[in-house]
């Protein structure tokens, strides 16, 4: 019992100790010794006397630092605000039309941010040791019978107090996304973003689209908290509901957080271009502060943070095993901008807000109905625990 506490304490089953016993190099005669028949015998005493000991959940994986995640949100910044803001620069200096450079632009831009996607999110994470894997609900490494109540980490396949076996390599957590789903996501991801440049927007559109994509990084850092989060409340969760109760206020608080911080972002952009380019005319009275505020208007700010909002949204999916839905919600976002962008300028559509806003109008109409679709299913989808494995 002292020799072989450990493997007592973790297992399942007689049965695992018997093979942890045979591993050792135990047999019949050593079993003799202790006044028992065979090795089995032995095992199913040691099982009855050793209480239960499980392995701390938390220690199955290594977790996320702060200094990580903001690590992955800054360079997620930085890579897509660059070619967002490049792209803006050409348009500035060749406006109307999109010409052979507009074009060549505009697929560079694209071709950067589809590739900076598939780089970040075809990393493999941090791999799972073979003590910390667990088999899934009902199978032989980690029995699980109706009569029991349903654990969290039960249906996410994780390890928890309730299910103990050392000796189960369980299910390996996914740490490449096939490249067509990444590819997908980068390519949607900038269309969204390099569309209403295309669209021959003014430079306070142009600056807000730069402000979105560095925004991207907000997005990044809220996933990777909202994951930390629920792997948290996954492993101390005592049953569904508990963990799901737990989680309900999350998903709020991350949307919020990344709204303020988005809305910091555009603020600072359009203060610096009206700081570099203001407006012709006599200086307004109210000063910088004022002159931002009338920078840009209430359908461009709400355009703005659907937008963020959609964007914010397939992160979180796509952190969370929703790769399909996230790249479906990016693509019908786009696909909707593209054909109001297309749209607009068709006489007797009937459409004021296309017809008095443009690209503003045609991104807010556009983006907000996938973000109506998307956000309860975030809402539904992100309360599972197999969302966290």
């Amino acid at each position: 019992m002292a020799r072989h506490r450990a493997l007592c304490e973790q297992a399942v089953d007689p049965l695992e100790i018997a093979a942890g016993l045979e591993e050792a190099g135990l047999g019949p005669g050593a079993a003799a010794r202790y006044r028992h028949a065979d090795v089995f015998s032995l095992a199913e005493e040691l099982y009855a006397r050793v209480p239960r000991r499980p392995p701390d959940p938390r220690a199955a994986e290594p977790e996320e630092s702060w200094r990580r995640r903001s690590g992955a949100a800054l360079w997620t910044a930085l890579a897509a605000a660059l070619p967002c803001a490049a792209l803006a620069a050409v348009r500035a200096a060749h406006p109307g039309p999109p010409g052979a450079l507009g074009l060549l632009a505009a697929v560079a831009a694209g071709g950067w941010l589809a590739a900076t996607a598939v780089r970040a999110l075809s990393t493999p994470g941090p791999a799972r040791p073979p003590a910390g894997g667990y088999g899934p609900p009902g199978g032989p490494q980690n029995p699980w019978r109706p009569g029991e109540a349903e654990r969290p980490e039960h249906l996410a396949g994780r390890p928890g107090p309730w299910s103990v076996s050392p000796w189960a390599a369980g299910p390996a957590r996914p740490g490449r996304w096939p490249r067509p789903v990444v590819l997908g996501y980068g390519l949607a991801a900038a269309a969204a973003l390099l569309l209403p440049l295309m669209a021959g927007s003014g430079p306070a559109q142009a600056v807000m689209v730069v402000a979105a994509a560095a925004g991207l990084g907000a997005a990044e850092w809220s996933a990777r908290w909202f994951r930390h989060v629920g792997r948290i409340h996954l492993g101390t969760a005592a049953t569904i509901t508990d963990f799901r109760s737990r989680l309900r206020p999350v998903l709020p608080v991350a949307v919020g957080l990344h709204l303020a911080v988005l809305a910091v972002l555009t603020f600072a952009a359009l203060a610096v271009l009206t700081a570099v380019a203001p407006r012709p005319g006599p200086p307004q009275a109210g000063g910088l502060l004022h002159a931002v505020a009338h920078r840009a208007d209430a359908v461009q700010w709400a355009a703005q943070g659907g937008q963020g909002l959609l964007l914010l949204l397939a992160v979180l999916l796509l952190h969370c095993g929703r790769a399909g839905a996230a790249v479906a919600a990016l693509a019908a976002g786009s696909v909707g901008t593209a054909l109001l962008v297309l749209l607009q300028g068709r006489p007797g559509l009937g459409w004021p807000l296309l017809a008095e806003h443009g690209p503003a109008g045609a991104l807010l109409l556009g983006s907000g109905p996938a973000v109506a679709v998307l956000l309860p299913y975030a809402w539904v989808v992100l309360g599972r625990p197999g969302s966290y494995r």
